[in-house]
């Protein structure tokens, strides 16, 4: 037995497998006490996570640069088996290298970043982490209205960027533009009802409008973009049962439900607030009375 562990450490290809290990345990070791004294001294959440990926990405460079540089000798004599051999690893670890692929065009090509909330794959969510293979999403919608979370994590492959549409709705511009819509009963003055509707968007929307002008004059110097009003606007169209009113505005990404609450309250307490002058229509049906039928029975 002895003999039989001498021989194997007395062969250098061991050896250098055995400094290999020791020297990958020591780095993943440091860079979990690294990774750990960050959460103690850096507070911010966005920093500490950006902090604790970047330093696991250099762990992983610095074991493969210290894999190298111990099998140094023997990778020059197997580099015809290595281009053989990566070639049929490339053919079956095909959807694994585009996914690795991907987590570079996220990086570099601006795809999105972690907590953008995006549409990738058919899955609507907040993105919560970006792995070398996959994304991971706190998913939104699906059996849940006005875009809160569900509660599911979805996994998402990185390589269905090359495949299908990103949607981001928080990049380079953070709002969207939504509308509610109110009938209003014929026979109301149609011009306090635009007044009022339009008084309702500023006082709530106002803040919003300036961010998003803002924000929208800085994406225009990225991209060739026509010119556009973040303001609230107001717009009416005559059916056949009422006034409707259509409010159009720009609000938060995460805010939409939350701000369409703010406006339906608003607009409620200023139409009952205008003794009577403004009303909200209702559909009406009007049941027709049958004739009356007479049997006769001989």
């Amino acid at each position: 037995m002895e003999s039989t562990i001498r021989l194997w450490l007395s062969n250098p290809t061991v050896i250098r497998a055995l400094t290999a290990l020791a020297g990958a345990m020591l780095i993943i070791v440091i860079a979990g006490l690294v990774r750990s004294s960050i959460t103690r001294y850096v507070t911010e959440t966005d920093s500490r996570y950006r902090l604790r990926k970047f330093i696991t990405f250099l762990a992983y460079l610095a074991v493969v640069m210290m894999v190298s540089v111990v099998f140094s000798n023997q990778l020059s004599g197997l580099t015809v088996a290595f281009g053989v051999a990566g070639a049929g690893i490339a053919f079956a670890l095909q959807e694994v290298i585009a996914s690795f692929a991907g987590w570079f065009a996220i990086h570099f090509a601006h795809f999105y970043a972690v907590g953008d909330r995006v549409e990738v794959g058919g899955i609507k969510g907040d993105i919560i982490d970006i792995s070398f293979l996959r994304t991971i999403l706190m998913e939104v919608g699906e059996w849940i209205d006005g875009d809160l979370y569900n509660g599911r994590v979805v996994r998402v492959a990185n390589s269905f960027v090359f495949k299908a549409p990103v949607y981001n709705y928080s990049g380079e511009f953070p709002f969207l533009w939504d509308e509610i819509t109110i009938p209003v009963k014929y026979g109301c003055d149609h011009k306090l009802a635009r007044k009022t509707l339009q008084k309702v968007a500023d006082d709530i929307l106002g803040a919003y409008a300036r961010g998003a002008e803002k924000s929208w004059e800085d994406f225009s110097k990225k991209f060739l973009l026509p010119e556009t009003t973040t303001d609230p606007v107001v717009t009416v169209v005559a059916n056949d049962n009422w006034m409707e009113y259509t409010l159009r505005y720009v609000v938060d990404y995460k805010s939409r439900r939350q701000t369409r609450d703010k406006l339906y309250e608003a607009v409620l307490d200023a139409f009952g607030d205008s003794d009577g002058k403004l009303q909200i229509a209702s559909a009406t049906f009007h049941l027709v009375e049958a004739p009356p039928i007479e049997i006769r029975m001989k």
